[in-house]
């Protein structure tokens, strides 16, 4: 059983109730320390390290707002290498929690209280939720963090990334991301035989005693072939020209009695002028005037 199997074990039997559980960690001692990246919240002092069951001195506790991590390469990324190469940290695990703060806060929210403090909204970076990495449920979020931490490439192929959740009424752990299931596979692939070296073909067999004289070349030469194939298109091209033409004078024949009859229809109706309507004939009636 690995180290955080071990954890997750114990962890949810004492939830339980049972008071003898626990963890062994001298059983685990080429796992530790462990490196854990938590949020800020003050909440969460009380369960560190208990929680996971490991003394003080195999926890290295990284701490920001939400836990996120907003990129392969962030300043993030840059305490938790160091936390492996300088720390000596042999995996990683960002916990989140619920009823996480961070989460329930809009984009406008988050304006609001900036304002408040005298931070003008024109000094802020436009995308304020790339920034500060925002996010909509705390279970996402723990999974972004770990695909960005496996993705760096800070962080070493052998160092397991796990992504847990932590219940801030009861301290019970949940899996989400299972790093030791993401680990590469680091046998080295085994050598095919012959490596190295020529093989004949299967299915092909020996040469034998091949006569090269056996084999029937053709007597035309290239330059032969490619001018008696040059003549042949050029011919070719030529017949095509000849078989279209009489298309293209019938074309050319029908297109210009079309013109011409355009142009007669044209020249007639200008000669005779448009004939102008006729008013109406006014028709005589009595006309009222007044004695």
């Amino acid at each position: 059983m690995h180290l955080f199997e071990s954890i997750i074990e114990a962890n949810h039997k004492a939830v339980a109730g049972d008071s003898s559980a626990g963890l062994h960690p001298d059983e685990f001692a080429e796992a530790l320390p462990i490196i854990a990246l938590t949020c800020i919240d003050p909440r969460l002092n009380a369960f560190f390290p208990n929680i996971l069951g490991v003394p003080a001195e195999q926890f290295i506790w990284l701490r920001n707002a939400g836990n996120i991590i907003t990129g392969p390469l962030s300043s993030t990324m840059r305490s938790l290498a160091l936390a492996c190469a300088v720390k000596g940290g042999k995996e990683i695990a960002v916990i989140g929690h619920t009823d996480c703060q961070v989460a329930r806060t809009t984009t406008m929210q988050l304006l609001e209280k900036l304002k408040e403090l005298g931070v003008d909204r024109s000094r802020l970076p436009e995308n304020l939720n790339e920034f500060f990495g925002m996010f909509a449920t705390e279970r996402q979020n723990v999974i972004k963090a770990c695909d960005f931490v496996r993705q760096s490439p800070l962080i070493g192929p052998k160092i397991p990334v796990h992504g847990l959740l932590a219940d801030i009424e009861t301290g019970k752990l949940d899996w989400v991301v299972n790093g030791y299931n993401t680990l590469p596979t680091l046998t080295p692939p085994q050598s095919q035989p012959g490596a190295g070296s020529f093989a004949p073909i299967s299915g092909l067999g020996s040469p034998g005693n091949f006569d090269l004289g056996e084999m029937k070349f053709p007597e035309t030469k290239i330059g032969d072939w490619a001018a008696a194939k040059a003549e042949e298109i050029k011919a070719g091209a030529e017949l095509a020209m000849q078989s279209a033409q009489p298309m293209v004078e019938s074309a050319e024949a029908t297109a210009k009695q079309a013109g011409d009859l355009a142009k007669k229809q044209w020249a007639k109706a200008a000669a005779v002028p448009p004939k102008i309507p006729l008013p109406p004939p006014i028709r005589p009636g009595r006309l009222n005037v007044k004695r």
